[in-house]
């Protein structure tokens, strides 16, 4: 008994790994729906035999004739930008500014508060007065620095 269970699975190992074209039944009916099946079509249907394959993972059958060479050729195409996004200050500043300023702690006109606060922190002091709001940040050995925004918020520039 061992030794037909070693011969089988040797035969086992041997057979093909991928599967063969197999014919199925095509079956119409009067309406013209289609159906494929193995079973054998039912009374009243037209019947044709179709071949059928199944390709293995990982290969690409030739289903579609190759393309000609003139069909794939493109015209260039205007980029549409459809959204873009508003920082509220006009975006004068691009991503890359906004970043290294945060990162090395500075302050640049357009900035907002957001980007202030992750700068420099949260200020010390608070002051608004005629639209203009000021973060003021106590420093050491008794030196400050301030911070101007206007009325939307964004860090003023230098006149």
């Amino acid at each position: 008994m061992p030794a037909t269970r070693y011969i089988l699975s040797t035969i086992l190992l041997c057979l093909p790994l991928y599967a063969h074209a197999t014919t199925v039944q095509r079956c119409e009916d009067a309406a013209g729906n289609i159906t494929y099946t193995s079973l054998g079509c039912p009374v009243g249907h037209s019947m044709r035999l179709q071949e059928a394959f199944n390709a293995a993972p990982g290969t690409e059958p030739g289903l579609l004739p190759p393309a000609s060479p003139s069909t794939q050729s493109f015209a260039p195409r205007e980029l549409v930008v459809v959204g873009g996004q508003d920082d509220g200050c006009g975006n004068r500043l691009s991503r890359e500014q906004r970043r290294k300023a945060i990162i090395n702690q500075h302050t640049l006109a357009g900035m907002t508060t957001r980007d202030v606060e992750s700068a420099l922190g949260r200020p010390d002091k608070v002051v608004s007065r005629n639209g203009e709001t000021r973060y003021v940040y106590n420093e050491k050995k008794g030196r400050s620095s301030q911070v101007t925004f206007d009325e939307n918020g964004c860090v003023k520039g230098k006149r």
